[in-house]
């Protein structure tokens, strides 16, 4: 089997699990990496055993690598996407993948032009239980789906926060691409969001969005880093699917191993465990089976359709037709 050599473009906190989800897969090896701070470049590399690059060029020239991991800040998506296509590798790009609808269109050209395949992250649809939920739906098994419901309520510290935009592009980001992936195209947003104590960060740490699906299903999508759910059956990351024959449930409860990760303040496995099911989707069937990958980019321009849907609607106060 041949092997395909990845290289990542950013090396923050999401690196980890990436490079952790590559070193266990067989026929695949981390090349090197490329990182804005020379210094935490170079640290990372040393941690995962691949070099360090001085420039996103000097990746993109080196030959043993196949396709990239774009792992920057939302900002760069864009520019290092179609970098990344001009050199020929094919792209895993992490969320959200572009600031905007006209970079998106950008990116596609882009990838289009080159001939190669990107992916955008939307992890919890490579999830076994969201693409059985899936074949469940489109079998008719759960009948005529009604509601669709994504929760999320992770405490996120303050000086961690800061360094999101808010939950908004951050988290219902996730949900809307879910949400795409089990309950139709969206009609209709209307979507109402808070700050709990401002004095860190503006942006919106609480935020709830009502959505009517084109085929009439209802959603309800929340999101919060301003605090955690401790009470019975919480709703931590909870994704439940009703229909009028059946109801699938969705929940990082259902795994957890008592030790901090990252932000979080216990280790919800399933989140982990859904990097490497997106990596290991990306790697052995988008890069080397040459299969569609089941998150687009034309489904990311739905997504920020929906989430830009969710900003007016709080600015202005109004329901959104995206119809």
């Amino acid at each position: 089997m041949k092997t395909i050599g990845i290289g990542f473009i950013g090396a923050g906190d999401i690196a980890n699990l990436h490079a952790r989800a590559i070193h266990d897969l067989a026929g695949a090896k981390l090349v090197g990496l490329w990182n804005r701070t020379r210094e935490k470049g170079q640290a990372k590399a040393n941690e995962f055993g691949c070099k360090s690059y001085n420039s996103v060029d000097q990746l993109l020239s080196d030959q043993e690598i196949q396709a990239v991991f774009v792992l920057t800040n939302m900002e760069t998506h864009c520019e290092y996407t179609i970098k990344a296509a001009k050199a020929g590798k094919h792209i895993l790009v992490e969320k959200p993948a572009a600031s905007s609808i006209v970079e998106l269109r950008e990116m596609q050209v882009a990838i289009d032009k080159a001939g190669v395949r990107c992916m955008p992250v939307h992890n919890y649809i490579y999830e076994p239980s969201i693409e059985r939920t899936k074949s469940m739906i489109q079998s008719g098994k759960l009948g005529e789906i009604t509601q669709f419901y994504m929760m999320y309520n992770i405490h996120h510290a303050d000086e961690i926060r800061a360094r999101y935009p808010g939950v908004i592009r951050q988290i219902l980001t996730h949900h809307s691409y879910t949400m795409l992936f089990l309950a139709g195209e969206p009609s209709k947003v209307s979507c109402f969001s808070n700050t709990v104590d401002k004095t860190l960060a503006p942006q919106e740490n609480v935020a709830m969005a009502n959505i009517q699906m084109q085929n009439g299903t209802l959603s309800h999508l929340c999101a919060s880093f301003a605090n955690d759910d401790h009470a019975g059956d919480p709703w931590t990351c909870i994704i439940k699917v009703i229909g009028t024959k059946g109801s699938t449930r969705y929940s990082y409860r259902d795994f957890v191993i008592n030790e901090r990760n990252g932000a979080h303040s216990q280790t919800y496995h399933n989140y982990p465990e859904s990097i490497k099911n997106t990596a290991t989707h990306f790697i052995n069937r988008v890069v080397r089976n040459g299969e569609d990958p089941l998150s687009s980019l034309q489904d990311a321009i739905t997504c920020q359709k929906i989430i830009e849907a969710c900003e007016i609607s709080v600015k202005e106060g109004v329901h959104v037709n995206l119809t």
